[in-house]
Parts: C-alpha cells; structure tokens; sequence
C-alpha cells in the first residue's frame, strides 16, 4: 500500500457518508480514483463509477464487467425537539440503539457539524436489576441547548442526520478499528485495484467499471438504480461479513469465519456458482487464502440487486470478515483488506472478455 494510498484511507474513512447523503465521501472517492479511469458516472442519487477502456478498442469492449462496493454508512435522523432542547431520533439503516448512550455524534447541518451526545441516566439513578437493552425511543442526544430555540438556531431542524464522531484507528499493528468500515473500506479496495491497474499498465480485453453505490444500508436501493443502467454481463461484489470468533457468536447457526483467514467467498443462491468456482480457481493458483460462507437465500449485499437486475447478472461476492459490525469500533484484519483487493485484481486479469458462465449451454 502506498503513502497515498494510507492518507486516501484515513480521509475517506473518516469523512461522514450517511444513507442518502453520501455526496461528501463520493467526492473524495472520485478525487483519489480519477487518475486510474477514462471517463466517469454519476446517477442522480450520487452513485459514482469510474470507466476503464471506455472508448478504447479493446478486443471485447462490448463486454461489461463491474466490481462493486457500497460507500453508506448507518446513522440516525433527528426526529423530535423537546421544549428543552433534547433531541430525539430515528434510525437511518440498520443503526444499534445498544450502542449509543454515551457515544459523541455529529449533526450534519447546513452551517456545518454540530457536535452532540447521546446522554443516559447514571448507574446510581437506574434500577439496574431491571434494565433492559435501550430502545431507539428511549435515545436522546444533547448539543448543549437550554430550549428548543437554541437548538434550531444551531440548524438542527427534523431530518438532520447524525453520525457518530468516532475516527479511523490502528489496533496492535494488525487491525484497522473505526465506524463505516462496512463498508467504505471496500471503496478503497476497489479504488485500489483500478490503481493497481493503471500503475502496472494493465490493458483490459473488456470494458470495466468500478462502482461505489449508495444506499445499500437500506435495501441495496443504489446498486439496483446502477445496474440497470450499466447492464453489465459479470459484477463482482465486495462487502463486509461477521467474523465469528469473538464471543457472542454461533458457529454452528454463523459459520466458522475469522479475520486474518482470507477473503470470504460466498455459496447461495444469488451467487452465479460458475462465477464463484472461477474466483476460488484464480485465489487457488496465485496461492490467495479464502474461506467459504453459506446463505440460505439472499446474501444482504448488493450481490443481490445484480444478480436479480434485467434479465440477470452473473454475479459473485467476496466478503472482507469484520468483527463488530453496526458498531463504532468495526475492526478488519490488514491481511484480509490486501488479499481483497488481491483477489479483485487477478480475477480481472483472468477473464478474456468473452467469458460465458451458464450452467446449460
């Protein structure tokens, strides 16, 4: 990984990128990839992607490739002010109220961040025999305010979103530990991958996107927007999955996944399985560690909206394993962020462009 690389992590890590209000981070997405493309896209809910060979005459530019990842991030709506200037919320994604008393937060208004808090009851005052896991109802966050005037003075107002304040740390020289891993660290991977690419003068016979698409946290709404408008013939996929090692986890119910074992390939029904042997015979011969995960229906990922878009998409996801998801301290191993993009990267190189997976022929 290169020192640009690092510093491009670390900003578009820490940069704020709640569902539907991702702009922010597509820009310094687009910013850092714009080296390594020919041409750009933008819908018109803010999902980018960066063309390679667009316009070239590669052997086989008709044929469309894409490899994807989500740039969201879950957060909350403020969905309340009371008289005296406590805030009230609402989920935006699958955001944990367990998790939140306690925790800083950022009000994301037009004049700019607004720090915040989401206050709770002391230990001294709570029956603590009888507490139970907080409600999204029982949350509330303070900004300081002595009333409700002051707080829509500050341009907090119903609908400001709010995320929380945590950054991007390194964790005993193996770990990166942060909010929204899950899941712009596979916008990074992917925008690595078109680096890696364009560094090393790779000529593609096909032409490829990268896609980062929005709003996947509440239901893969972006990838079902671009798909449709790319119609591409293969998409590979990349998100986070549970590793689960730590405690709290099922193995038997969850699998047998952990970080520092390799990219997750996936089995299920939305998983194109010609695709998916494909990538386990390319991490096979470059010698890339992988696990193997089962779905019982749909993978969660925006594997599903290509898999399922037009007349289908034959499509594959590798998971990244993470522990802690939907928390501020998601944590992913160093060595499987690199055999991702790995991975990505010498499957594009072994596709020729006139790849045809179906089963029946």
């Amino acid at each position: 990984m290169t020192e640009k690389s690092t510093e491009f992590l670390y900003k578009y890590l820490n940069n704020a990128s709640p569902t539907g209000f991702e702009a922010s981070g597509q820009q310094i997405w687009l910013d850092y990839l714009k080296p390594y493309i020919d041409e750009q896209i933008i819908d018109v809910y803010g999902t980018a992607v960066g063309v390679i060979n667009a316009g070239k005459e590669a052997a086989n530019k008709d044929y469309r490739v894409v490899i994807e990842a989500h740039s969201d991030e879950i957060a909350w709506f403020v969905n309340y002010i009371n008289d005296q200037g406590y805030i009230y919320v609402r989920r935006n994604g699958g955001s944990d109220a367990a998790i939140a008393p306690s925790m800083r937060v950022n009000l994301h208004t037009v004049n700019g961040p607004v720090p915040g808090v989401f206050g709770w009851p002391a230990i001294h005052v709570r029956d603590v025999a009888k507490d139970q896991v907080p409600q999204v109802h029982d949350l509330f966050i303070d900004v300081g305010a002595a009333n409700k005037d002051e707080v829509e003075k500050m341009g907090i107002h119903v609908g400001t979103v709010v995320t929380f304040a945590d950054g991007l740390t390194e964790m005993n020289g193996r770990y990166y530990v942060g909010r929204a891993l899950d899941n712009r660290v596979g916008g990074f991977m992917i925008a690595e991958v078109a680096r890696m690419l364009h560094e090393n003068k790779v000529e593609l016979p096909f032409t490829l996107y990268v896609v980062n698409a929005v709003q996947e946290e509440i239901g893969l709404r972006g990838a079902e927007m671009i798909s449709r408008r790319l119609k591409p013939d293969l998409a590979i996929v990349t998100d986070v999955t549970h590793d689960t090692q730590s405690p709290m986890y099922t193995k038997t119910k969850q699998g047998d996944l952990k970080c520092g074992s390799g990219p997750v390939l996936c089995y299920g029904p939305a998983v194109q399985n010609n695709v998916r042997d494909h990538i386990i015979q390319v991490a096979q011969e470059k010698e890339i560690p992988f696990q193997r995960q089962a779905v019982s229906r749909s993978t969660g990922t925006d594997t599903d909206s290509f898999a399922y878009s037009a007349e289908g998409v034959a499509s594959a996801l590798i998971s990244l394993p993470l522990k802690y998801m939907h928390t501020t301290i998601e944590t992913v191993h160093k060595d499987d962020v690199q055999n991702v993009i790995k991975l990505m990267y010498e499957t594009l190189l072994s596709l020729k462009g006139d790849e045809d997976f179906r089963y029946i022929k």
